[in-house]
């Protein structure tokens, strides 16, 4: 159902006039009516991003795209093993990948594949001197749309060599379908409808049943609702393998197998409940899926919309079972602040009362912690497999017992945080406490809120399976408290991303879309080694022009993915522009390219969007002389701009013309570096003015703004600096950008009137490609490579077809 945005200013106005609690009691409906509750889960949607409850909202697209590349590649590792023939490199699951190739690549990167290219474009591919048609944009069968030649071209090279892996059994493992972005959840689905084997179908079973999803940062439950969708696929695949067997099994006899027994018990499990899809979304919610959020209005949503997807499985006229009761999966709290592990308790404790009485006092809170988890394990089942109600008193009693021991652990954490609190001072009358905790918005004890989870043996590190989500984008300097014992520093998602590692599992991944900071900037080095620790990695970059990732929001985004790895190796993707036409095919054509070992020493995760930016970036870090030797004390200087980099740099030998209210001056956005005597300021220019150089800081930079590190770190050759048409050529660009140069006014209110000299570099884009082709000469870039360099980007810099229209 389509909803006008006009339609929902009076529902948002009633939502306003009342305060919205959660009830789960059974719904009762007098004359057999029904609303749909998918449309009130739209809604409510729109209203929390209105009002802006927590995180930005995330479209299906990212959150489909992160829950699968999690849930599925742990679950093959959970299943694979324990069944090692059929996960061997020659076993039945990639036999499966092998002969159905073309079922798992994405239709968006097989578009148009089956049909020749035409003779033009073709001739381009094996000769770079024939693709001055590249530029132009595709046709529609066989481009995607505002896809341009060059980029139908990359795509069908692609699409030719995942194929050829997949058929060549190359991909014989989980991950690779994340690296070559294939239809993962397909291939899933298809390995546990098509195995023959009972042990297998029940391992699968098993495994699903076990996995523990967690969304940190939940807000009102994007991820947790995507998350949701995946693993109702692959319970329903299961169920329907269950229910083959077993009517098999019937019908010949052959009820001595071990399993036919167990899954008639799991078959009967089905029977109470109004149907197969309902029980199967009230056994996800209840056993799958874990929240924590700092709102508590965001949790209250969270809940709801996972009540309404499964209310939507209810027939018209059906008996309406109670909705399951999930407070104690998904909880309001601080998560990055309180205890993580029984070691962070009994440190806490031993502070405080010294080894002597740790033992007893430890072994105390441990004893009540596990036995509150018991009754956590027992308030499930019983809403599951007895008889679905559960007596007030009991959940009381519950919360009851789980909040003594939360102020006992409140009660060491904050003496951690220098609060002063006397032995067996009753905390509700400590004002210093008090104050705390609500500086710190309610600490969570991950060690006591989850116990099972966290502790899954005495030797093997435990915690959840799936990490995911989306957390706030927030210098740690803006919140009122401040995480301790973090080694990542400065920001609240970074602090995220180091708490998740900590209550992961050893075999568990996760993913989240982070500022796309994470692959670009110093500080946040540190981040990425949480992520990389013992794991391989994927990143994959997203520009905010022309469209963006959220609507409205001008962030330029990372999103990784992490699962543990002997071989720990690292992946990513170019920097993915897009208009609105092409937001479908977004995630579908995301390409990954292994990122080499040795830039892992660098801070930045390389943006390879070719496996031929390898070579190129070898070549050109393999230069003796760096930029930043060439800046130093001199009689000249160049010019720049180093806000507001879009598509192409500004670079001269001159100041640049600005006013204000008619009185010359300087731009604030305008940088002056002296060069060295012995380096001509006008080869300078021409260098940092080349395609080169556009691809070198895109690749490394956070494509906004232009610093000083960016362009210190450019190597070259000084032998360019002997180069005569390399110097011709950039007086002829400086001359040339010169005279296609504007005045551009502007209005600002405590500024007055500005009137900037503005650069349509673009114009000049036949001398730049002029200025590469001497470079090139002087980096050893093969023809293939210069083609790549003087091509790099260049549907967007030069506003070819539809893709700025946005």
């Amino acid at each position: 159902i389509q909803i006008p945005d006009e339609a929902f200013e009076s529902v948002f106005a009633f939502f306003d006039k009342y305060e919205w609690t959660l009830d789960t009691r059974p719904i009762e409906r007098a004359d057999g009516r029904q609303i749909n509750p998918d449309v009130l889960g739209h809604i409510f949607e729109k209203y929390i991003n209105q009002k802006e409850m927590g995180a930005y909202y995330t479209k299906e697209d990212i959150t489909g795209y992160i829950t699968q590349n999690t849930i599925i590649p742990w679950l093959f590792r959970k299943v694979g093993s324990d069944n090692n023939a059929a996960f061997a490199p020659d076993g039945f699951v990639w036999e499966l990948l092998r002969e159905n190739a073309d079922r798992y690549i994405y239709k968006e990167v097989a578009h148009g594949t089956k049909l020749s290219l035409p003779e033009s474009i073709a001739a381009g591919i094996n000769d770079v001197s024939k693709r001055e048609k590249w530029k132009e944009k595709a046709d529609d069968e066989l481009g995607l749309p505002t896809e341009i030649w060059r980029e139908t071209a990359a795509r069908r090279q692609r699409h030719s060599d995942v194929r050829q892996k997949m058929a060549s059994g190359s991909i014989s493992k989980i991950e690779d379908l994340i690296t070559y972005n294939l239809n993962i959840s397909r291939f899933a689905q298809d390995v546990i409808l098509e195995d023959e084997s009972s042990d297998l179908i029940r391992a699968f079973w098993d495994g699903i049943r076990s996995i523990k999803v967690l969304d940190p940062a939940c807000g009102s439950g994007a991820f947790l609702f995507a998350a949701l969708n995946v693993l109702h696929d692959l319970y329903e695949a299961c169920l329907e393998r269950i229910e083959e067997f077993v009517e098999a099994a019937s019908e010949t006899k052959n009820i001595r197998d071990q399993n036919f027994s167990y899954f008639e018990k799991v078959l009967e499990r089905i029977m109470p409940h109004p149907n197969r899809s309902y029980f199967i979304y009230k056994e996800i919610i209840l056993y799958n899926l874990y929240g924590v959020d700092i709102m508590d209005e965001a949790v209250e949503i969270c809940k709801l919309r996972l009540f309404l997807k499964l209310a939507s499985k209810l027939e018209i006229g059906q008996k309406i079972e109670a909705l399951p009761d999930i407070d104690f999966n998904i909880r309001a709290g601080n998560s990055l602040i309180g205890y993580t592990s029984l070691a962070d308790m009994e440190s806490a404790i031993e502070a405080e009362e010294g080894k002597l009485k740790l033992d007893d006092r430890a072994a105390e809170i441990k004893a009540t912690v596990k036995k509150l988890a018991k009754s956590f394990n027992v308030f499930r089942r019983k809403q599951m497999e007895l008889d679905g109600k559960i007596e007030s008193k009991y959940k009381k009693e519950l919360r009851g017992n789980l909040q003594e021991v939360v102020n006992m652990l409140d009660r060491f954490l904050a003496q951690d945080y220098n609060i002063k609190i006397g032995a067996g001072e009753d905390l509700t009358t400590n004002k210093s406490f008090q104050d705390w905790r609500e500086q710190v918005q309610k600490p969570f004890h991950w060690w006591a809120e989850f116990y099972d989870i966290i502790n899954k043996g005495e030797i093997d590190k435990g915690g959840f399976d799936v990490i995911i989500g989306n957390p706030p984008y927030l210098e740690a300097s803006r919140v009122k408290y401040s995480p301790k014992g973090f080694k990542t520093k400065g920001t609240i998602h970074g602090y995220i991303v180091e708490q998740s590692d900590r209550i992961l599992s050893r075999e568990g991944g996760m993913s989240m879309i982070l500022p796309m900071t994470l692959t670009s900037t110093k500080r946040m080095k540190l981040v990425q080694e949480v992520i990389e620790t013992d794991r391989s990695a994927w990143y994959s970059n997203f520009s905010e022009r022309p469209a963006k990732l959220f609507d409205g929001v001008d962030f330029r985004f990372s999103i990784f993915i992490s699962a543990p790895s002997f071989q720990k190796e690292i992946f990513a993707t170019g920097y993915k522009k897009w208009n609105s036409k092409a937001r479908e095919a977004l995630m579908p054509t995301l390409s990954y390219i292994a990122v080499p070992e040795f830039t892992r020493k660098t801070f930045y995760v390389p943006k390879f969007q070719s496996p031929l930016e390898a070579k190129i970036f070898d070549k050109v870090i393999s230069q003796k002389l760096s930029v930043g030797e060439i800046w130093g004390i001199g009689p000249n200087a160049i010019y720049y701009r180093r806000l507001g980099v879009r598509y192409w740099f500004v670079f001269t030998n001159f100041q640049p013309k600005f006013f204000c209210d008619g009185i010359p001056g300087i731009s604030s956005t305008q940088e002056k570096v002296f060069i060295k005597k012995e380096y001509d300021p006008v080869i300078v220019v021409a260098l940092l003015s080349s395609n080169i150089f556009w691809w070198w800081y895109t690749l490394r930079g956070n494509c906004w703004d232009l610093t000083k590190t960016d362009i210190q770190s450019f190597q070259t050759s000084g032998s360019i600096f002997d180069d005569d048409n390399l110097r011709v050529l950039g007086q002829n660009y400086l001359a040339d950008i010169e005279a296609k140069s504007s005045l551009l006014t502007g209005t600002y209110k405590g500024t007055g009137t500005t009137k900037t000299q503005s650069f349509a570099i673009q114009k000049s884009k036949p001398i730049i490609n002029k200025i590469d082709a001497v470079l090139a000469r002087h980096y050893g870039f093969t023809a293939e490579e210069l083609d790549f360099i003087k091509s790099y980007d260049i549907k967007f810099r030069m506003g070819t077809s539809e893709a700025n229209e946005d």
